[in-house]
């Protein structure tokens, strides 16, 4: 049997984000447009994820792809910093790190985005020595029917190495809403979607009918609704979670950040009220500071920001579904 080495085992991507901060405008051609501040951060919802879940003392492991240059060596410095196993991470020979530029976070954000090495993450090609030696296995980048079979093979191969599995399906943005989906919510231990992603893949216009829906094939399902907080739904009984009250300043990688909120109360052994507890309080930590998830403390940070929010917290969401 083999010795379980990590909590957490994280797949998929890892990027440099960088955020241009107070832009007023766009440049025209030929113009040039001076904006507040310009910040560069780790993203990606994988490699977000596993910081928030070694900040609060986890131990992880990432599994991904990036380019072998200056932006690479920076994420596995920082992912070294937090102690994060980078040994399963493989570099391009083909593409540089991928880069995202965020514009005007703290509004309406825009992207432009280079892909980068994060388009070569293929579950086939995956080292699968980390989900062998992680008792926990995180996944992303799922692409509907474009790689939906390969994803199944995958769940059930950690399944086999007597791991657990989360899954975030993340925004679709080829706008197929594969019906597949379904079947992964069967297959993972809990699926993580927002409110938008249910919506579209439900074909539902209203978020109960939505989650009802769901429920039927996801034996633990999680949705993230932002401002209005979190519902998880296990064996058909629903408990919610009102977001905390928090001023935004940047809300990439929030959803993310929740994520790993919810998994580390999951895995410290916590009630699934408390989970929420600790998605919503990483989901608004993070949102308080540029970058992904700089504004998540570590655990007892963490613990401290949810006992000073004490009495804020509503569950009149909790019924039988």
């Amino acid at each position: 049997m083999n010795e379980k080495q990590y909590d957490v085992v994280s797949i998929g991507d890892a990027n440099i984000d960088l955020i241009v901060a107070g832009s007023d405008q766009m440049p025209l051609p030929g113009q040039e447009v001076f904006v507040k501040n310009m910040l560069i951060h780790i993203g990606g919802g994988a490699a977000l994820f596993s910081m928030a879940l070694a900040k609060m003392g986890l131990k992880v492991a990432f599994n991904g792809v990036l380019g072998s240059d200056y932006y690479g060596r920076f994420i596995l410095d920082e992912f070294s910093e937090l102690n994060i196993d980078t040994s399963y991470i493989r570099q391009s020979e083909h593409n540089n790190t991928g880069i995202s530029i965020a514009i005007n976070p703290e509004q309406d954000r825009s992207f432009i985005t280079y892909m980068g090495s994060n388009a070569e993450v293929r579950m086939e090609d995956l080292n699968e020595n980390s989900m062998r030696y992680g008792r926990h296995v995180h996944l992303t980048g799922y692409q509907g029917s474009r790689n939906h079979d390969a994803y199944i093979q995958m769940i059930k191969k950690i399944k086999s190495f007597g791991a657990t599995i989360s899954f975030d399906v993340g925004w679709d943005d080829s706008g197929e809403w594969y019906s597949g989906i379904f079947e992964i919510m069967s297959e993972v231990d809990i699926f993580f979607l927002n409110e938008l992603e249910a919506l579209h893949y439900t074909g539902c216009s209203e978020i109960r009918e939505s989650i009802n829906k769901m429920s039927q094939h996801a034996e633990h399902l999680v949705v993230k609704m932002g401002s209005r907080g979190a519902v998880s739904v296990q064996n058909h009984h629903m408990v919610y979670r009102s977001a905390y009250t928090i001023t935004a300043v940047d809300t990439t990688g929030a959803g993310d950040s929740f994520n790993a909120g919810y998994m580390y109360g999951v895995l410290t052994g916590h009630d699934t009220g408390e989970c929420l507890q600790y998605g919503n309080a990483c989901g608004a930590l993070s949102v308080s500071a540029y970058g992904g998830n700089t504004g998540i403390p570590d655990q007892a940070g963490v613990e401290d920001f949810i006992a000073k929010q004490a009495g804020h917290i509503a569950d009149d969401w909790e019924v039988i579904v």
